[in-house]
């Protein structure tokens, strides 16, 4: 059973067992031993210097682009979505958001002061933490072109910035200082047109809704898309569209999209994405990269 309790001298919440299921946008997953909802960005560096060096550590923002088996999680996992949520513009063309905040968020945010270039965001269902983590990118944009400096925390509880330049950035990764997490980052964005870019982020939202399975679980695209093709052309030439295993199908909306029809589990969807994998490899020779990372215990582990 769920047990919560207030940390002393900690200004945040710590679950114990907390069922990930709650907290993955596939609504799939076993309990976190420790579930941590830090108060802001100074509360979450005492947590973390309190906690032992060997202590696994994993951060999630709105659950997606990841699948937590069903085994769940050992050691703790840091909750970012709706808790590190400041935003605001530091000048005529900077936005300084922390991890917690959704993409979809800063992409309003930016478009209500006249400032363009974010408007990509809004396709992107996950926090601004994750997109800097993976330098996600929907319609063409890329989180990483806008990103002027950034603010890491590390094991130690100690808060780093860093220019961008630090990173390597490159498609669907990023690379940069190891053991340190996003915690915030500065936006430079150009000057625009509100109505026009408000405009501009309805039209990609209709977009996203007539090509995605939108109405149903799932944790956005499943496979990276290999160079010179899209790994939703590649599932749909094998005609994998509507293959399920229990309650995980391919959508047949989107073929790079798993959703959980209602009672699937978390290794029937690792089950699916694998199959999907070897099916395309064995009849198009060609290797999917996972965008979708998988976490946790299997069941009997």
């Amino acid at each position: 059973m769920m047990t919560a309790r207030q940390t002393q001298a900690l200004r945040g919440v710590l679950l114990e067992n907390e069922s990930m299921a709650r907290h993955t946008t596939w609504r799939v997953g076993g309990p976190a031993e420790r579930y941590y909802q830090p108060a802001d960005i100074a509360d979450l560096a005492q947590f973390l210097a309190r906690l032992p060096v060997d202590e696994p550590l994993i951060w999630v923002g709105l659950g997606s682009n990841l699948l937590v088996r069903d085994g769940g999680i050992r050691g703790t996992v840091i909750a970012t979505s709706g808790l590190l949520n400041g935003i605001e513009q530091i000048d005529a063309l900077t936005v300084r958001a922390e991890a917690g905040v959704t993409c979809a968020k800063v992409a309003r945010f930016c478009a209500r002061l006249g400032l363009t270039g974010a408007e990509f965001l809004a396709g992107i269902p996950g926090t601004l933490g994750g997109a800097l983590a993976m330098n996600a990118g929907a319609f063409g944009g890329e989180t990483w072109r806008l990103v002027r400096s950034v603010e890491t925390l590390d094991r130690s509880g100690r808060l780093q910035v860093r220019n961008a330049d630090a990173y390597r950035v490159g498609y669907r990764q990023v690379q940069g200082p190891s053991g340190e997490w996003f915690v915030a980052a500065t936006l430079h964005l150009q000057h625009g047109d509100t109505d026009a870019a408000v405009a501009h982020i309805r039209e990609l939202l209709d977009r996203r809704a007539a090509s995605q399975p939108t109405q149903q679980p799932n944790a956005g695209s499943v496979f990276r898309n290999p160079p010179g093709d899209h790994a939703a052309r590649l599932i749909e030439s094998c005609g994998l569209k509507g293959h399920c295993i229990g309650g995980a199908c391919v959508s047949d909306k989107h073929a790079n999209f798993i959703v959980n029809t209602g009672l699937a589990t978390a290794a029937e969807i690792e089950e699916l994405i694998d199959q999907v994998a070897a099916t395309v490899q064995h009849q198009c020779g060609i290797s999917l990269v996972r965008e979708v990372h998988v976490v946790g215990e299997r069941d009997g582990e």
